[in-house]
């Protein structure tokens, strides 16, 4: 009889258990699946997050009060970010630096460094560990901001301010490689290595951080196509065929266009040359330290081509990868180019 008490009894008990632990923690009501770095993502707001970001998005979120000559800067991880960082960050700031590049900070700092992320700075320190500190927005003096938060995610005030956003888009096989590549390093050694089928097949599914990738992909491209000044839509591949071209187009974005004078000095093509993957590959400061948790500076600088994943992928994966972006992306008018 008392063991028929304890089983009637039992699932009562765990039932208040469960939802006393839910109550302490609201990550435990999310579906969660093991990412690529070994560490638990769970499924928020209908993106996959890690679970020490997740402070960061809803701080981001419920403190965040955009201003107008605010920038955001948004992209799926490796997909051009340092990159498109460091020209922003060149562009806004040419005035202090006209004559003194050897003053330049990019020489000196990460780009991560001199553009915070919202999601990851207002989350955690360098190490990975909990800072509340750093949840006070008046610690970014900036405004220039980046994020890899999907569109509809983002804090109202960005939608209904004057604010502009700048989302850079890379074509999903690159993307993959990138990504594959840069989230298998800091995954501990207690685990296996990281399959690049296993990390295909969820990026198929959309289990990646902050994906699924066509979901972030294709917000920011709807709001571009209905408010072009409000959200300026960039292909990598562009950049790398036309940088002149693409960084006039951002400058005009940002209210910053370059003078005829400027263009005449060449002033377009030394910060082309400034933010230059392989020159920015070679600085001390990129070979050093870390600017994002356990992230060392140098993996943010592999080799940035297009192109490098027909030497990863198979004749299977092209015809799933083919297959996932006809279902999600078709007919929203987005084409990828994958080689130049």
């Amino acid at each position: 009889m008392e063991n028929t008490q304890e089983r009637e009894i039992n699932p009562i008990i765990r039932d208040k258990e469960e939802e006393e632990d839910c109550h302490d923690n609201p990550l435990a009501l999310l579906p969660k699946e093991k990412g690529w770095t070994g560490l638990d993502l769970y499924l928020y707001q209908g993106f996959w997050c890690p679970s020490m970001e997740i402070q960061g998005v809803m701080s981001f979120q419920q403190h965040f009060k955009a201003q107008d000559t605010d920038l955001i800067l948004a992209t799926m991880p490796k997909s051009g970010t340092t990159w498109l960082k460091a020209l922003t960050f060149a562009i806004a700031n040419r005035h202090r630096y006209t004559n003194t590049l050897s003053q330049y900070p990019l020489l000196t700092s990460n780009p991560h460094d001199l553009i915070p992320f919202h999601e990851i700075n207002l989350s955690a320190n360098k190490d990975g560990h909990q800072d509340s500190h750093i949840l006070n927005l008046s610690n970014f003096q900036s405004s220039i901001f980046s994020t890899h938060m999907p569109y509809h995610s983002l804090p109202d005030s960005i939608k209904t301010s004057n604010c502009r956003v700048v989302y850079l888009c890379r074509n999903p096989y690159d993307a993959f490689v990138s990504a594959w590549h840069f989230l298998s390093k800091p995954r501990p050694e207690s685990l296996e290595p990281l399959s690049c089928i296993d990390a295909f097949d969820m990026y198929c599914r959309g289990v990646i951080g902050f994906g699924p990738f066509w979901d972030n992909v294709l917000g920011y491209w709807k709001e571009s196509l209905k408010r072009p000044q409000k959200v300026l839509f960039l292909m990598y591949e562009d950049l790398k065929e036309d940088i002149i071209f693409q960084m006039k187009r951002l400058a005009e974005f940002m209210s910053v266009p370059f003078s005829l004078e400027e263009e005449s000095e060449g002033v377009i093509e030394e910060i082309s040359r400034l933010c230059n993957f392989n020159n920015m590959r070679e600085l001390e400061v990129n070979k050093t330290g870390k600017s994002i948790r356990h992230f060392e500076n140098k993996t943010f600088f592999r080799r940035g081509e297009v192109g490098d994943w027909i030497n990863h992928f198979t004749l299977e994966m092209v015809e799933c990868l083919n297959k996932v972006i006809e279902e999600k992306l078709g007919g929203s008018g987005l084409a990828f180019k994958t080689s130049l």
